[in-house]
């Protein structure tokens, strides 16, 4: 589920709901421990193409372009561009919470974004964990 706020004015909000279907999403599902492991095996290039396919996801939950292509390619190889990858995610964490009926995930965000520095790995693992939750239901 989504919600797109528009301002007549300040003080007057209209509130408009979309529902995501489940079948637009495009299907990414991996076992988070896998993205781990291939991720340490081919020294990181595996989360580039991560990175591609879970921009495809989160902007088709979020139900706009959160993630550009570009940054999730750059972000597979510039540490600064891999900390803003994973604010990004963590920007679209309420959407992917709506949709799956976790509406505190947003409460991540803070947690992708210090672990996007420290350990992009474990982020990554972390946002696939919850990407496979789509499918689950």
């Amino acid at each position: 589920m989504r919600v797109i706020y528009v301002g007549l004015t300040e003080r007057k909000i209209i509130k408009e709901i979309q529902m995501v279907e489940r079948s637009e999403i495009p299907v990414f599902r991996n076992d988070p421990i896998v993205v781990l492991i291939l991720g340490f095996i081919t020294c990181g290039l595996y989360l580039i193409y991560w990175n591609i396919k879970v921009a495809l996801v989160l902007n088709k939950v979020s139900g706009k372009e959160a993630i550009s292509p570009a940054v999730a390619i750059i972000a597979g190889c510039c540490i600064p561009v891999n900390v803003y990858f994973y604010y990004l995610c963590g920007q679209t964490l309420k959407d992917l919470g709506d949709l799956i009926g976790k509406p505190d995930l947003k409460g991540n965000a803070t947690l992708l974004l210090i672990l996007g520095f420290f350990l992009p790995f474990v982020a990554a693992m972390i946002v696939q964990g919850h990407i496979n939750e789509i499918y689950e239901n």
